[in-house]
C-alpha cells in the first residue's frame, strides 16, 4: 500500500484510504444482507420457541447495520425486510436490450429523471422473457419479440448503488414487431442512443460499464451470454 511520511509518521495515500473504506462498506453491506437472509430462513424453518427468539433478533441486528450504513428510515428498512418470507433468494428482474441504427433503445424514469433500458421486475406466473416483453410494453408502448439472452448480471458484481437485497437482472435483445411510441405512468421519455452518446444513466438500475458490454453484442450474433 502506498504511504507517505508526514511529520515523521507513515501515512496511507488518500486514495488507499478510500478504496479501503469502500471495500470495506462492501463487505459490511454483504455480511449484512447475510445476517437477514439467516434470519428469514431461520424464521421460515426454526420450531424452537427460543431459536425464534433468536432469529428475531439476528433479524433486528440487520436492521441497525442496514440503518446506520444506508441513512433510511429504520421503519422502511424493517418494512423491506418483515416482508421476506420463507428461505431467502436473490431478487429476480428482466430489462430488453433493443437495437435500431446502431443505437440502442433507452427510457427515462420519472423517479429520478435518468435514463435506464426498458424492463423491471418478473412478475410472479411470467417467465423472464415474458415479463420483458410485458415491461417494454407497458414503458414504451412498443410490442417485441426476444432474439436472445445477452447476459445475466449480478449486482453486486457490477458497481451499483448498494441494495439491501442481492438482484438478478436478466438482459435480452428483442426486435420491435409492432405498437407505437408512448410514455408511461413511470417513465416521461423515450430514446434511440449511440454508445458514445449515452445519456445520464440511472445506477440505482445499471451501470454504463454494463451498457457497453451489451453493445458489442450488437453485430455479434455469435456472441456467447455473459454472466455475473
Amino acid at each position: 500500500m502506498t504511504r507517505k511520511k508526514v511529520d515523521g509518521l507513515e501515512k496511507k495515500d488518500d486514495r488507499e484510504v478510500r478504496r479501503v473504506t469502500v471495500d470495506t462498506q462492501q463487505k459490511l453491506l454483504e455480511w449484512t444482507k447475510r445476517i437477514q437472509a439467516l434470519a428469514q430462513s431461520g424464521l421460515a424453518y426454526g420450531k424452537d420457541e427460543f431459536d425464534i427468539e433468536r432469529y428475531e433478533e439476528l433479524r433486528e441486528i440487520s436492521v441497525d447495520m442496514m440503518e446506520l450504513m444506508s441513512g433510511q428510515e429504520r421503519v422502511d428498512i424493517k418494512s423491506w425486510f418483515a416482508n421476506e418470507t420463507g428461505y431467502a433468494t436473490p431478487k429476480v428482474g428482466a430489462r430488453a436490450v433493443i437495437f435500431r441504427d446502431e443505437k440502442m433503445l433507452f427510457v427515462r424514469e420519472k423517479a429520478d429523471g435518468k435514463w435506464c433500458l426498458p424492463g423491471g421486475w418478473s412478475d410472479i406466473g411470467q417467465t423472464p422473457s415474458g415479463s420483458v416483453i410485458k415491461e417494454v410494453r407497458e414503458e414504451t408502448g412498443y410490442e417485441v419479440e426476444v432474439k436472445r439472452m445477452l447476459a445475466l448480471f449480478d449486482r453486486k458484481c457490477h458497481n451499483q448503488l448498494p441494495s439491501a437485497f442481492d438482484i438478478y437482472t436478466f438482459y435480452f435483445e428483442c426486435d420491435i414487431i409492432g405498437g407505437e411510441p408512448s410514455e408511461s405512468i413511470e417513465i416521461e421519455e423515450i430514446g434511440f442512443f449511440g454508445v458514445d452518446e449515452l445519456p445520464p444513466i440511472s445506477l440505482d438500475r445499471m451501470t454504463p460499464e454494463q451498457i457497453r458490454l451489451l453493445f458489442t453484442y450488437m453485430n455479434n450474433p455469435s456472441l456467447t451470454p455473459y454472466f455475473d
